[in-house]
């Protein structure tokens, strides 16, 4: 029998660190597998520690810093994987993607190597058979998540099927890298195991049907960098050994696994969406911002949550504080950091004119590719309530974003750029006031910036887009500390199984394409849509990325689908500048300007960015990539 002293030491030379970095148990000398796992309090503790340490890309999630970020003071700004996209800029950053994002290697093969001490423990302990299935389950998917976190960034790394043991020889720990193929083959494969073993408990660990959501969201991935690849150049040994890339032919074969896995959670399964009949478009915002308020309260759609019900270290989230607007800080120095762009809200379609992007019209020539802030000139549309011109947006606009002068908690979120002074001259983006018959009025609505959260540049607590942050804050009020946010996660959606089906059937012409068509339409229709659209890759892709944002999936669309590199040439991101218009008799109205975000330099994806770099190639002997 293992000990616990033998685990701890073991040394893996492809991530170059020891074991003790994962378990603190003590006296490791002593503890020997049975003790801890024929227990049920123990094996809860360990399972426990791999579910926690899953690359589940929750609240505590980084592009920079990685997994559960929430230890101590996690100063980093609020930068998060959002604003790698067209979808969000930073208050203050204009970083772009780099080496030094989206990196997991060290930390997923220690996981590794603790799940597989898992399953090959699991034969020797003294439980019953059933129990022993169960466990050889959650450690597959485990396992599973895993290598998918891995081959979505690298490629084909090295399959791993044993803890390994150092036994003094260096050598014998270095195992080369599979191709990418067989690596996506293994993660599928590895779900399966979980699929026929897990049962249908739902919640906070692995059952069944979240190893059909993985299997779903791992073979539509695979399937797009097969169907994609091509559209990018990329060359090395890496690329002529097959560690990255997968052939066009396998393409369809992945597709179908998405299809049937989708197929059968989607028939079989125990979910559906979340209040799919709303009786208005204010009763759509209102569910769909609580589902993530609170993904609790729709056991019927969230397949798999993590949770953080526990403030403080290692346990809170951060996002109340990084995000809120300036108005509802409640006294920490720091919110605002999230500004949702204009291209975001662009996306959004109207319920007038469905089955196409709506962008936002400010002018009555309609023009709406013209960012070059106010033009005299140019007829503007007027309105008295700055929301109206949002009325006839899908209602999940309003429940994921923040508009300028729309409630939150509240408040009235004062969103303004500046105003148009009686004599023509715009002041905008410049802290300024004037007297007009009597009124003084602010550039950027009040004189304070406790008082507003718009434009400001002021210690980069404002937005600078128009737009503020809302879909996964709370809806409590802010706790000023580290750490204290405890709004769980649903990693896992119904939603997303719906378009994960939908794209893989659009995309291969595999499948059913009414049942598709149905899928694509159903989460619209719980956002009050009356009118359906037909299954066209543009509308899947669009309703993909309003339903889903901000749940840190819209860079791994881009990724899989090989299309950073054609999003991002030289790209700027854009704002809507609420202005008040003090020119003529009152009372004033407000108008609107299409704009560059300031600070915003355009923005160009490197096409080996879709590859990460692997660390410690000089040590472990692994080929680089591209």
């Amino acid at each position: 029998m293992k000990t616990l002293k033998t685990i701890v030491y073991c040394s893996f030379l492809i991530t170059c660190f020891a074991c003790s970095d994962s378990l603190d148990l003590e006296p490791t000398d002593k503890i020997t597998a049975n003790d801890l796992f024929a227990d049920p309090a123990g094996t809860q503790l360990y399972l426990a520690d791999l579910y926690d340490r899953l690359p589940i890309e929750d609240l505590t999630y980084f592009p920079k810093e990685g997994f559960n970020y929430n230890q101590g003071g996690p100063n980093n700004g609020g930068f998060n994987n959002a604003m790698l996209t067209s979808l969000a800029h930073h208050s203050e950053r204009n970083s772009f993607i780099n080496d030094s994002y989206l990196n997991w290697w060290d930390p997923a093969f220690r996981l590794i190597r603790d799940v597989n001490l898992f399953i090959e423990i699991i034969p020797t302990l003294n439980i019953s058979e059933d129990q022993k299935a169960l466990y050889r389950g959650e450690a597959a998917f485990i396992r599973a998540f895993t290598y998918f976190g891995l081959a979505k960034r690298y490629g084909g790394v090295p399959i791993l099927l044993e803890a390994q043991e150092y036994d003094g020889d260096p050598s014998s720990l270095i195992v080369p890298r599979n191709t990418e193929v067989q690596t996506w083959d293994f993660i599928l494969e590895e779900s399966d195991v979980a699929i026929n073993s897990l049962g249908n408990s739902n919640g906070r660990r692995a059952s069944k049907w979240a190893a059909l959501a993985l299997k779903s969201r791992a073979a539509l991935h695979a399937a797009s960098i097969a169907k994609f690849g091509d559209n990018v150049d990329l060359t090395g040994d890496a690329v002529n050994q097959n560690l990255v890339g997968i052939p066009a032919g396998e393409a369809n074969r992945y597709y179908q696994a998405c299809i049937d896995a989708s197929a059968e959670l989607m028939d079989n399964g125990p979910y559906s969406l979340y209040k799919p009949n709303p009786a208005s478009a204010e009763e759509a915002a209102t569910n769909f911002r609580a589902m993530f308020a609170n993904p609790n309260i729709a056991p019927e759609e969230a397949i798999l949550i993590k949770g953080r019900t526990i403030p403080g270290d290692s346990y809170g989230n951060n996002y109340d504080i990084w995000f809120n607007p300036a108005q509802t800080r409640n006294g920490w120095p720091h919110p605002g950091r999230f500004c949702p762009t204009l291209e975001f809200v662009d996306l959004f379609e109207s319920y007038s004119n469905p089955g196409q992007d709506a962008p936002i019209i400010t002018t009555v020539d309609g023009n709406v590719d013209n960012y070059n802030g106010f033009d005299a000139s140019r007829e503007y549309i007027h309105y008295s309530d700055p929301e109206a011109l949002f009325a006839d947006k899908d209602a999940r606009l309003r429940a994921t974003v923040i508009l300028p002068f729309s409630d939150w908690k509240g408040v009235k979120i004062i969103y303004q750029a500046g105003y148009i002074q009686p004599d023509g001259v715009a002041r905008v983006e410049t802290n300024a006031s004037i007297d007009v018959n009597g009124t003084t009025y602010y550039t950027y609505g009040t004189d304070n910036p406790e008082t507003h959260s718009g434009f400001n540049p002021y210690g980069g607590n404002m937005t600078k887009t128009g737009f503020g942050f809302k879909k996964l804050l709370s809806n409590d009020p802010v706790i000023p500390g580290w750490n204290r946010g405890t709004t769980d996660f649903a990693e896992f959606r119904f939603a997303e199984v719906l378009l994960n089906y939908a794209e893989a059937v659009v995309e291969s012409g595999l499948g059913d394409a009414a049942k598709a068509t149905e899928a694509l339409n159903a989460t619209r229709k719980r956002a009050f849509h009356q009118t359906d659209i037909p299954l066209t890759v543009e509308n899947v892709m669009r309703e993909r990325t309003v339903e889903l944002a901000f749940e840190n999936k819209r860079i791994w669309d881009l990724m899989r689908r090989r299309s950073y590199h054609t999003t991002f040439n030289n790209t700027r991101k854009h704002a809507l500048f609420p202005v008040l218009d003090l020119r003529g008799d009152g009372p004033y109205e407000y108008i609107f300007l299409r704009n560059r975000i300031r600070g915003n330099d355009p923005q160009t994806f490197d096409v080996t960015n879709y590859y990460r770099k692997i660390p410690g190639t000089g040590l472990n002997g692994l080929i680089q990539n591209p």
